[in-house]
């Protein structure tokens, strides 16, 4: 029997998905992004999730694909398929209505780098390290990489990290916008929980709106964002939060919001 590839716990409002190939540094191969598909799928039905928190096992966030699986499908139809899977993968995280934290506590390379990029916020350890590695071994990013890299770092920047390949510490990667923050290994845990706990008591329904606007947000004219603006704000007026989150304000207290 396989082992399983990807731990999905749920602490109360809190989905953790953690990649679990330590041996391989947690790259990717066909089990792992089944079982990663099957797990999002499950936190995009559950309405008790306010909060997913990507991270790895052992020592890396994620190395990539797999080289094994790789080259075992080489020239194969099952290719195209992989990589198309791989892709999907980073629409469904960006399509989620919950927020998605990436936890890299080691490092990002090839996809991985680009699977953290997916995620709405990055937080890293002091020690992490990123790396578009395709080029290293004749490949073309893939993950989203060619579209999420150049929208978060510009195209110049993205061009010289994905020709060259070369490595950036945690510090850099922040400096370029594509890490929200960067701490001490030992405080990396506790800091993406509180992160986590604070997010959990945001406004469920006003976050997924701004998700889905703020990700297409570089595709929109000003009148197409208008026109999002109004239409999503109207709803959100007709909403319970809403009407909790004044009272709230005029009771001097702490929203209890339900996401309806």
């Amino acid at each position: 029997m396989e082992e399983t590839t990807v731990l999905y716990e749920k602490n109360d409002r809190v989905a953790i998905l953690t990649l679990n190939r330590p041996m391989a540094l947690n790259s990717l191969n066909q089990q792992m992004v089944d079982e990663l598909m099957a797990a999002l799928a499950s936190i995009k039905a559950d309405k008790g999730v306010r909060v997913v928190i990507l991270t790895g096992s052992g020592r890396a966030f994620s190395a990539g694909g797999d080289l094994n699986y790789l080259e075992s499908i080489a020239g194969t139809p099952a290719a195209h398929e992989f990589i198309s899977q791989v892709g999907k993968l980073v629409a469904i995280i960006m399509d989620l209505p919950q927020p998605v934290v990436a936890m890299v506590n080691g490092a990002a390379a090839g996809a991985g780098f680009n699977l953290a990029l997916a995620c709405d916020l990055v937080i890293a350890s002091k020690g992490a390290k990123f790396a578009q590695s395709f080029v290293k071994v004749g490949l073309v990013p893939d993950c989203g990489g060619m579209y999420l890299l150049p929208r978060l770092a510009g195209l110049s920047k993205a061009k010289e990290l994905m020709f060259t390949a070369d490595i950036i510490g945690a510090e850099e990667a922040a400096r370029l916008g594509l890490v929200n923050k960067v701490v001490e290994s030992d405080e990396l845990g506790r800091t993406v929980a509180e992160l986590a706990e604070k997010l959990t008591t945001a406004a469920p329904l006003a976050i997924a709106h701004m998700k889905r606007v703020l990700n297409k947000s570089d595709e929109l004219t000003l009148q197409e964002s208008l026109s999002m603006e109004a239409e999503l704000q109207a709803e959100s007026l007709a909403t319970a939060d809403y009407l909790e989150g004044v009272k709230a304000f005029r009771e001097k207290r702490q929203p209890v919001f339900q996401g309806k």
